[in-house]
């Protein structure tokens, strides 16, 4: 997105004296957005990072100060709870044009002073060249990797392929595109990505070991059934032997009828 036509929005980032950044992206966006239109950002400034990876990256910008960074533990309803402890602040949220629904909702709840802008479009990339790649699984992080995925390979079959999603947004997104989710993040025991497709292959794993051992029981229970059946095969053998040999002796001859006429006569 360019400079003219952020100006369009008629947002004054000086009038803000906070800023709430959800990603790398925001962060990047902003400060490019600032420099295209000359714009000094204070050093009063104070930045609202939803994770500690974004805060961390802040630092490509500007001096690291705790005063001026504040950091939620992983999701926007985590970053909320220290927003409202600055209420007196008017924030800035730079994102882009495919925003999550919570963002506002959650602001708007909380009574804070805000103003939403955007700083870049979400551009479906051209993914031709990979129609032939298959992979186990597939990661996605927002909803416009499920319409780039849509649109790349409109015929697509997820098949055995795993998917995985963070965040309510995306994951609502890909039950939409009617794909079966296997793995979905965040979540309590697993708040990262990452550690939700490490908690999803242990349990794999052992279903496969349940699976594994179960059939190892039925086979060990189906060899003793067939040697229990063994000796009475064995058993049953001679006593049919002996009825058979019974039935099948030969009737005595009769008698012939010529010689009694002969006598007679």
């Amino acid at each position: 997105m360019a400079g003219q036509e952020f100006r369009q929005e008629r947002i004054n980032v000086l009038e803000h004296s906070a800023v709430v950044l959800t990603s790398r992206n925001a962060v990047d966006h902003f400060f490019r957005m600032c420099k295209e239109l000359r714009i000094t950002v204070p050093e009063s400034m104070k930045y609202f990072c939803v994770s500690e990876s974004v805060a961390y990256y802040v630092q490509k910008y500007i001096v690291y100060r705790k005063r001026k960074v504040f950091i939620g533990k992983q999701t926007f309803e985590d970053l909320m709870d220290v927003i409202k402890k600055h209420k007196t602040e008017r924030f800035l949220v730079p994102g882009s044009d495919i925003q999550k629904q919570e963002i506002p909702r959650l602001l708007d709840k909380a009574g804070v002073r805000y103003s939403n802008a955007v700083f870049y479009r979400t551009v479906a990339s051209d993914l031709s060249a990979m129609e032939n790649v298959h992979y186990d699984m597939l990661v996605f992080f927002s909803p416009g990797g499920i319409e780039s995925l849509r649109k790349n390979f409109p015929k697509y079959q997820q098949g055995g392929t795993v998917i995985a999603a963070f965040g309510p947004t995306t994951v609502k997104a890909v039950r939409d595109a009617g794909l079966r989710l296997d793995v979905e993040a965040p979540l309590p025991e697993a708040p990262s990505m990452t550690g939700a497709i490490e908690l999803y292959l242990k349990r794999g794993a052992k279903a496969d070991a349940k699976a594994g051992t179960q059939a190892a029981k039925e086979a060990k229970k189906a060899v003793k059934t067939e040697e229990k059946a063994k000796p009475v095969a064995k058993k049953a053998a001679p006593k049919a032997a002996p009825k058979a040999a019974a039935k099948a002796k030969p009737a005595p001859a009769a008698k012939p009828k010529a010689k009694s006429a002969k006598k007679r006569g």
